[in-house]
């Protein structure tokens, strides 16, 4: 199922990006405006005229798609070239049953390239235009991982932090505490994880790090928040055995060392610690 449009802007001309099953595809309709603005689809009927353009599409389909039908292929691979040989890319799609385009009707309509496809119809239309495209494509990713990363690291504190709170709830704090006294034992036990993993307690962090906002937690990687996550279920199981505080925060850094070495390499993680 594809999925929302996403649009970048390359050297002044709006390229969509729709993503299909895992992948992503791109406008080269939109990319062939960059050429001319008036007929791009005629920009890409040139581009399939070609026998190198047939020959590059039919090695993508064989690698990528086990349902091509080589036998039509090698029929238009035969006449390309030729002054009366004409396809589109409905056709292309259609006879040879190629996933590598995608013709699209509507308001986001046109013919769209699997990404490595699209690079190459770049460079046909434009050297220096596919330059700008890459570019901006790898703008795009880097945002996007950013943004997931971000994703992620809010569902793993949704997950684990009413694990670990109940498990305070249930065994530290007792029913003659007022708020203060309660909010101060969370305050302790959440900076028993901080100390396993980080090496200091929030307080510590924000004393070190006045020009920064939010708290320690903010700034931790994925490989950090993972690592957090599991400390906070196993504090979780070590208050309900009764394990002292001490004794816990020593388990915890134990692991979290070695959970960081599994997630980051021996050699990273012997220079947080070492």
């Amino acid at each position: 199922m594809a999925k929302k449009n996403k649009k970048i802007d390359v050297a002044g001309t709006e390229i969509s990006i729709i993503q299909t099953n895992q992948e992503e595809y791109v406008s080269i309709t939109d990319i062939a405006k960059y050429k001319n603005p008036e007929a791009p689809a005629d920009i890409v009927k040139n581009w399939l005229r070609n026998k190198n353009t047939i020959e590059l599409l039919g090695l993508w389909e064989k690698l990528n798609n086990p349902g091509f039908k080589l036998v039509e292929f090698d029929q238009f691979k035969n006449e390309a070239g030729f002054n009366h040989f004409v396809l589109s890319p409905k056709k292309w799609i259609e006879t040879t049953r190629a996933i590598g385009l995608q013709s699209k009707a509507g308001r986001y309509g046109g013919t769209y390239a699997h990404v490595d496809i699209a690079m190459e119809f770049a460079s046909w239309v434009s050297v220096e235009f596919k330059f700008y495209l890459i570019k901006e494509f790898q703008r795009l990713k880097t945002e996007e991982h950013k943004g997931l990363e971000w994703d992620i690291k809010r569902h793993l504190a949704k997950i684990n932090y009413r694990i670990h709170t109940d498990a305070i709830k249930d065994n530290l704090i007792p029913e003659t505490l007022n708020k203060l006294q309660i909010s101060h034992i969370y305050a302790s036990e959440a900076d028993i994880l901080n100390m396993a993993l980080f090496g200091m307690t929030a307080k510590q962090w924000r004393d070190k790090n006045p020009d920064k906002t939010g708290n320690i937690r903010d700034y931790a990687n994925v490989s950090q928040l993972v690592c957090l996550a599991n400390l906070e279920n196993l504090n979780a199981v070590f208050i309900s055995d009764d394990l002292k505080q001490p004794e816990r925060l020593t388990r915890l850094n134990q692991i979290a060392i070695s959970q960081m070495k599994i997630l980051i390499g021996d050699n990273v993680a012997g220079r947080i610690w070492g």
